[in-house]
């Protein structure tokens, strides 16, 4: 009986040394499928965070362009105003022209060829803000005027 009592232990010892061993195959098998799995993440993320770099950078370089090509604007060939009769506003536009406002103030001209222009300055593929379409349209549609605004400090 002691024969088949060791043969009994030595075979439920193998089953568990056999259940050890492929159970750590298996285990270590997952665990690299994993580690792929995450290095394949990282190195995702590493070219993503790499991506995002550099469309902040290229986002930045175009509102900087923007922004110099707004304040440049009245000595650029393009600008057809003198730049004596342009004001710069920044926001909601770029500039109200006083077209032949300095040619008036200078004896030049008369107060009937003075026009009132709203510019906005765009490079690039920019585009109108919905705000300035709105601003637009209202002028289009004659949606201005003009007013004084008189202060009483003798109160």
């Amino acid at each position: 009986m002691s024969v088949w009592m060791a043969m009994l232990i030595g075979a439920c010892i193998g089953v568990v040394l056999t259940t050890l061993i492929l159970s750590n195959t298996r285990n270590g098998r997952v665990r690299a499928e994993y580690e792929t799995y995450i290095a394949e993440l990282e190195l995702e993320h590493q070219q993503s965070l790499a991506a995002a770099q550099k469309r902040s950078v290229n986002t930045s370089r175009a509102v900087l362009k923007g922004k110099m090509a707004e304040q440049l604007a009245p000595i650029l060939p393009e600008f057809q105003y003198l730049p004596s009769d342009a004001k710069f506003l920044g926001d909601p536009v770029d500039y109200i022209v006083f077209d032949g406002y300095t040619d008036f103030r200078d004896g030049d001209g008369t107060a009937d060829d003075i026009e009132v222009v709203l510019i906005d300055i765009k490079s690039g593929g920019a585009r109108l803000t919905k705000g300035q379409q709105a601003i637009a349209q209202a002028i289009a549609l004659g949606r201005i005027r003009f007013e004084t605004v008189r202060i009483n400090f003798d109160e």
